[in-house]
């Protein structure tokens, strides 16, 4: 594993109890970065932070109330520190139906996390990012943004609107020491495969040419990279992870 140096650094990881956020989590600790982690679950929250030890602190958070991401990330800096780093995470995949029979509740829960979850965290952190003229930011979209999966229409726009939301931010910051990128991985095996059905999974597995699924650590090893100060020029940029999947 190649050392990454954020020494000195602070992180807000949402849904960093678990899956693709955990293992960020415990890439950026193991860079010297300290790390508050968000998420819903609290249990699990628990049993992250005592994995990671004394650089995590925990902060139960629904990214989808923009009040309560305010007051988190107001936490987060009076808990751990200036916060220089975010990586959002946190999202769910939503039902499989055509988009004809899509139940609206559930185009709007899928909407209201994965994309306005996104707004609402990078609202939050940089206005202080911009105040110290620091920061990096990562946001996790899917190569459903880029693609389109059947029978996941929800969760394709919503993630193909975190790209494009990414590539706003990233230009209106360009002329700050912050850098905002996003990341299109592939499916990986983590919980949000039990919100999905076999035949989806089966479907997502047939369109990767390595011929796996994502591993977690891969994840995190381009992320870590992303978040350093070593990533001092790009900025409004999407990252692929498909694993030969992505057309452009």
């Amino acid at each position: 594993m190649n050392q990454i140096d954020l020494a000195g650094q602070v992180a807000v990881i949402t849904g960093g109890a678990q899956g693709l956020g955990f293992a960020m989590a415990k890439r950026i600790v193991a860079s010297g970065a300290k790390v508050s982690l968000w998420d819903m679950d609290s249990g699990l929250l628990d049993e992250a932070v005592a994995e990671l030890g004394g650089a995590a602190k925990a902060i139960v958070c629904d990214i989808a109330d923009a009040a309560a991401v305010a007051e988190a990330h107001a936490r987060a800096e009076k808990e751990s520190g200036q916060v220089s780093i975010v990586v959002n995470s946190a999202g769910v995949a939503g039902a499989n139906h055509t988009l004809d029979v899509y139940p609206l509740d559930e185009w709007r829960r899928v909407i209201d996390i994965n994309l306005n979850g996104t707004f609402y965290v990078n609202r939050a952190a940089v206005p202080a990012m911009k105040e110290r003229n620091y920061g990096r930011i990562v946001n996790i979209a899917s190569i459903a943004g880029k693609e389109g999966n059947p029978n996941a229409s929800a969760y394709s726009a919503s993630k193909a609107g975190v790209i494009g939301l990414t590539k706003s931010l990233g230009k209106e910051l360009a002329g700050y020491n912050i850098a905002v990128n996003c990341i299109t991985p592939a499916a990986a095996r983590t919980r949000i495969f039990d919100q999905i059905t076999q035949q989806h999974i089966d479907y997502m597995l047939s369109k990767i040419p390595r011929n796996r699924f994502l591993e977690v650590d891969e994840a995190a090893s381009m992320v870590a990279w992303l978040v350093s100060a070593e990533n001092s020029f790009t900025t409004a940029s999407v990252f692929d992870l498909s694993g030969g999947r992505a057309t452009y």
